[in-house]
């Protein structure tokens, strides 16, 4: 080769505006005619860094509040929590994350998610996003009793500070599980506030949720005809996980494997049964485990119906009701992508994600290019889908939806 580099390899991202990343996605927009596509992204992450501060400021315990502040020194800090972003952006080789923590830093914290949402949708083309934490994903294993007193704050926060700041902001608001108590409480006060839409299990937990201390929190949700959202995580403290010695290994295996423990015992307990009101959404664990699952937990069910009094159906069946993110789409094999858009029913069942900014993120044209779907697939996985999930409105201006009974929608939209 007669092309050399010399010194250090160049890093992506390296003073790069989150806008530079996000500008070929706006080609991509233009060039699909996604002006006349209304797209609704499911699963769209701030980072707590830059919101920290902001976000302590509702921490209800003073004494807490200062445990925080001081133990991070002026730096987003819980106890115990891994930081896993340098190994997921390979030390700094794919980092739309650490580009996105360093933008719009002469805005406030809110301000500054704000318009980097607002930026993020004029460039993808989305009409509404899905707003999530980052760190807050493993609320479940927080230890000095922070999960309560954080789950809390990020709701007070994002729905002071964020949600009101644009219609187009939505979210699902972690609940802190680890006191059922505490989590209906949660469900009481802010299912009303604006832009909320429902709440979510921070999958990577160990709290037996078919449990009857969860009964009234799962009613409460249903009575008010919210969504129940289940965002997968990881934790490489977790024992069967410690035997993964590469990134690539945890997050192949990680991410789906506390969607399949949360969906089993979902499932096989008959909360569907219990709940049938209840709209679930599996978000950011790929699609790939779903059909695994479905086929497993069939072919169980068939030799041992005894332990599953509850179902008076197929645990497939029950599955094929709930409704699941794209993001990560695993696309090597588009013949198996296509097995498995048709084996969950994709075109009623599944929902655009982008996970931006996150390091394997996928904008639209993702969905859009799939060869094997047609426009009206597109159109429904992209947006409509999401639309009667999230009760979202579309607007008069845009392409609406065919009536209902035309595309056979689940019961369950």
């Amino acid at each position: 080769m007669d092309t050399r580099y010399e010194g250090p390899e160049p890093l992506i991202g390296t003073n790069l505006d989150h806008a530079d990343l996000l500008r070929h996605a706006g080609t991509q927009a233009q060039q699909r005619g996604f002006d006349d596509v209304f797209i609704v992204d499911a699963d769209f992450h701030h980072t707590e860094r830059r919101s920290w501060a902001e976000i302590l400021e509702y921490v209800e315990s003073d004494v807490l509040q200062h445990f925080l502040k001081a133990g991070g020194r002026g730096q987003m800090w819980i106890p115990g929590l891994p930081d896993g972003g340098v190994i997921q952006e390979v030390a700094g080789r794919i980092h739309p994350a650490q580009s996105w923590a360093d933008s719009r830093n002469e805005l406030t914290a809110s301000q500054r998610d704000v318009q980097l949402c607002r930026e993020a949708m004029d460039s993808m083309g989305s009409n509404f996003l899905s707003f999530f934490p980052g760190w807050l994903l493993d609320l479940g294993t927080f230890g000095y009793d922070l999960e309560v007193p954080l789950a809390r704050a990020w709701a007070r926060w994002a729905t002071e500070r964020v949600l009101p700041a644009d219609p187009r902001i939505v979210t699902l608001l972690p609940l802190p599980l680890g006191s059922p108590d505490e989590a209906l409480k949660l469900v009481e006060e802010f299912a009303d506030k604006p832009g909320v839409q429902g709440f979510m299990v921070t999958s990577l937990r160990y709290d037996p949720l078919y449990t009857k201390p969860y009964a009234k929190l799962w009613r409460a949700i249903e009575e008010r005809g919210k969504l129940l959202g289940f965002h997968a995580s990881f934790t490489t403290q977790d024992r069967p996980v410690r035997q993964l010695n590469k990134f690539i290994s945890v997050h192949s295996v990680g991410f789906p494997l506390f969607q399949i423990i949360q969906t089993t015992n979902w499932v096989i307990n008959g909360m569907p049964e219990r709940y049938p009101n209840l709209k679930i959404l599996m978000i950011e664990g790929g699609l790939a485990w779903v059909p695994f699952l479905m086929q497993r937990l069939d072919h169980e069910y068939l030799m041992r119906q005894s332990e599953a009094p509850l179902l008076k159906r197929l645990p497939s069946e029950y599955m094929r009701e709930f409704f699941y993110t794209t993001q990560p789409l695993e696309a090597a094999n588009l013949d198996y992508l296509e097995m498995t858009f048709d084996m969950i029913n994709a075109k009623t069942q599944v929902l655009y994600a982008s996970d931006w900014p996150h390091w394997d993120w996928d904008p639209p044209s993702r969905i859009w290019d799939l060869p094997f779907l047609d426009e009206a697939e597109k159109r429904n996985i992209l947006g409509y889908n999401a639309s009667r999930v999230f009760n979202l409105p579309i607007p008069d201006t845009m392409t609406q939806p065919p009536a209902p009974d035309s595309v056979g929608l689940s019961t369950k939209g």
